[in-house]
């Protein structure tokens, strides 16, 4: 005998599915990024989600910002000088300048400098990415944001290039923030391609702001040249602003904290930040725009980007 007949019902629920199936498929389609993006190396071609791209080239905002100061603090000039194809025609940075370095402190700036103009061409070879937007790195910007944090006026004003404690401070405001933007990414993202190069960029990431704040650390007690305050002292100012500019609570600690914020709530000192449980924080993109803008509001564009960033994310808060 032959198999039965299938049941009207079972039937109707065959086209139910295939016609759900088809509108997904079609949603998808739709979500993709067009045209496919090449991979690490200059792998094949592959696709990415909409949402994937718009996570990694969000973060090429902070990565030409830490190119641009990290290049002119150690060499005398910015990414124009090292390969202007990654500028995509970009304007160039306001205010950069050769930094007054020891040889220790300018090797290690040199080493960041270059580990950026890496992380824009990773970047860039898997997402199409933009140009680098307006970026103010002048010491006048830099001393603001001092003077934000301490709440005072300083004079002489808070130069960031002149000399190796100043310039060391300065950075400490700079790649965490990229580093909390990567946890918070780690998350939303779908594709392993997109993963693969977020945990790199956020190990990089990671690995210098841990230098900078041990060899901030190391001087922790020092005053900062020409003001009465600390160097410990001045971290955690900034890193109260930015938490106070992020608006979502504690995401960042000084190089000293109370004994209950210590690992484990055992130690003052601090030379990593972390939460209660030593994991990094993380940080959204309206946070890290609150913040490097300056105004705490990621629509009110300032800070380091006088015309605000770019990317669909950025572009979109702001309108």
């Amino acid at each position: 005998m032959g198999a039965p007949a299938p049941s009207v019902a079972v039937v109707a629920a065959v086209v139910v599915c295939l016609c759900g199936a088809f509108a997904r498929a079609q949603d998808m389609d739709n979500e993709w990024a067009r045209p496919p993006y090449r991979g690490f190396f200059g792998g094949p071609g592959s696709l990415l989600p909409q949402s994937d791209v718009d996570l990694l080239e969000f973060p090429l905002n902070l990565e030409y910002l830490e190119t641009e100061f990290f290049c002119w603090a150690a060499l005398g000039y910015g990414l124009d000088a090292i390969d202007a194809n990654l500028t995509g025609g970009g304007p160039p940075s306001i205010g950069g300048q050769s930094a007054s370095l020891t040889p220790f402190i300018r090797d290690v700036a040199t080493q960041f400098c270059y580990q950026e103009v890496g992380h824009l061409r990773a970047i860039k070879q898997t997402v199409r990415g933009f140009p680098r937007p307006l970026l103010d790195i002048s010491a006048a910007n830099f001393g603001k944001i001092i003077e934000q944090a301490l709440n005072a006026t300083l004079d002489p004003p808070f130069n960031p290039y002149e000399n190796s404690v100043n310039f060391l401070v300065a950075s400490y405001i700079i790649p965490y923030v990229g580093l909390t933007g990567y946890v918070g990414a780690n998350p939303r993202l779908f594709t392993p391609q997109a993963r693969k190069l977020l945990a790199g960029l956020l190990a990089v990431e990671s690995a210098q702001d841990a230098v900078i704040r041990t060899l901030l650390y190391e001087r922790g007690m020092a005053r900062v040249a020409g003001y009465a305050v600390g160097v410990a002292e001045v971290t955690a100012h900034i890193s109260d602003l930015r938490n106070s500019l992020g608006r979502r609570g504690v995401k960042d600690e000084g190089l000293v904290v109370a004994a209950e914020l210590g690992p484990e709530g055992l130690t003052v000192g601090n030379v990593i930040a972390g939460d209660h449980l030593s994991l990094a924080y993380d940080r959204t993109p309206e946070e890290i725009l609150g913040i490097v803008y300056g105004t705490g509001n990621p629509a009110q564009h300032g800070g380091f980007f006088p015309q605000g960033a770019d990317g669909r994310i950025a572009r979109g808060l702001l309108a």
